[in-house]
């Protein structure tokens, strides 16, 4: 299946009401889970952080977290702040508009680098992964996930209907695009040689998940 671009920014209220209202909650926690077990603790970085569940999940999961989230939707960021202000974690995150291409951090600033799903937005993702590999400290941990494209056009429709038949029409035509604007494990290993990551690892999560990642190194 050939990858068709979708907007880089869901930055409609309908969008990222739709969005925030779908449920993340299984493929959040496992995101969670899996940045602990990489080692993710102090300042941490979260691109893309979209109506901001990933650092407020992060801080309840682990007391040493320190989570800013970034995001270039300001409809997104509207949302993320409401949910921080009903957090009991408020004081250990806060948001702030960014584009993932180009950070306005110094570099090797955080702890650990973390971003879910907001790589098949980007039509070149070569700048992100450079940024998120420019302000990670030598060692740290460093986890992008997002969905992988199937090779068919019928295995996207199915992944549709395993995982989103219940969802609003909008909220399943998401994530049909988004299926559609995915890379593949190869591409996505190739592109970040090209972006100068190293000792890093690409693996399938589930039957529609891919990661990069690097483990805390001392």
């Amino acid at each position: 299946m050939e990858r068709v671009l979708e907007p880089e920014v869901m930055d409609t209220v309908e969008e990222a009401e739709a969005y925030d209202a779908m449920d993340h909650t299984e493929a959040n926690q496992n995101f969670v889970r899996r940045l602990l077990d990489l080692g993710a603790v102090g300042k941490v970085l979260d691109i893309g952080t979209g109506p901001g569940t990933i650092p407020l999940l992060l801080c309840s999961q682990h007391a040493s977290c320190e989570v800013v989230g970034v995001d270039l939707s300001t409809e997104m960021l509207k949302l993320a702040e409401e949910h921080r202000q009903r957090s009991e974690h408020a004081s250990r995150v806060r948001f702030q508009l960014a584009d993932a291409k180009g950070l306005g951090f110094a570099d090797h600033s955080f702890d650990c680098v973390c971003s879910n799903t907001i790589l098949h937005h980007i039509p070149d993702p070569g700048p992100f992964l450079a940024e998120a590999w420019r302000v990670l400290k030598p060692g740290g941990v460093l986890l992008i996930r997002d969905l992988f494209r199937p090779h068919t056009a019928a295995e996207a429709d199915q992944l549709v209907q395993l995982h989103a038949s219940k969802e609003p029409p909008l909220s399943q035509r998401l994530f049909r695009d988004s299926l559609g604007a995915a890379f593949t494990p190869d591409e996505l290993e190739k592109m970040a040689f090209r972006a100068g990551l190293t000792d890093f690892h690409v693996v399938v999560d589930s039957d529609r998940h891919m990661s990069l990642q690097t483990s805390a190194r001392h």
